[in-house]
């Protein structure tokens, strides 16, 4: 059991049964009475966000993810299949895992995938990943006065909004927590 004061984004945890994902949080200490902690969790079986707030000195139960490192092989219209790097083993890993982020997969990208009992559920992007675009559109010029961006789609088919100079075939670094551009590689 851990105390509510000690969650962040990231920390996982069980509550009634179910698993969930820090996303957002927020402490605020009014005058009077204990702190409000204000959390955004996401459901780890079902993807489902929502708010959640908890009182200073509540606690949750923490849980032990197992990390191990998978290779990308495919998307079968209903599971990604992953394989273990170490046993070559296959595992198929739900839709609603990666429906946020499902447009950094690449093929033979290598994934750390958490699991909670046998069960994969969650995962972890490297910060920042490079891709090649395949289409976008060509600059104007006299459009660079006012730091202008365009909106290009990569090789796995993600949109980034990116400066005017980037062009097709152009490799750049996109991050991978807020899904912006860094630079042209």
């Amino acid at each position: 059991m851990i105390d509510v004061n000690q969650l962040r984004r990231g920390v996982s945890f069980t509550q009634d049964g179910e698993l969930y994902r820090v996303n957002e949080y927020s402490h605020s200490k009014p005058g009077r009475g204990k702190a409000t902690i204000r959390v955004t969790l996401r459901n780890l079986r079902t993807g489902s966000n929502f708010q959640q707030t908890y009182l200073s000195g509540d606690r949750v139960e923490d849980i032990q993810l197992d990390k191990q490192t998978f290779q990308y092989l495919y998307d079968d219209g209903q599971f990604y299949i992953f394989m273990n790097t170490a046993t070559y083993e296959q595992k198929q890993v739900p839709h609603v895992v990666l429906e946020e982020n499902a447009g950094y997969l690449s093929d033979n990208m290598e994934l750390e995938l958490l699991s909670y009992q046998g069960e994969i559920i969650d995962y972890n992007l490297p910060k920042s990943m490079e891709f090649e675009v395949v289409e976008a559109e060509n600059a104007v010029a006299g459009d660079t006065a006012t730091g202008a961006t365009k909106e290009v789609i990569l090789e796995t088919g993600l949109k980034v909004r990116t400066p005017l100079f980037v062009k097709t075939g152009d490799r750049i670094r996109v991050n991978t927590d807020s899904g912006t551009y860094v630079t042209r590689v």
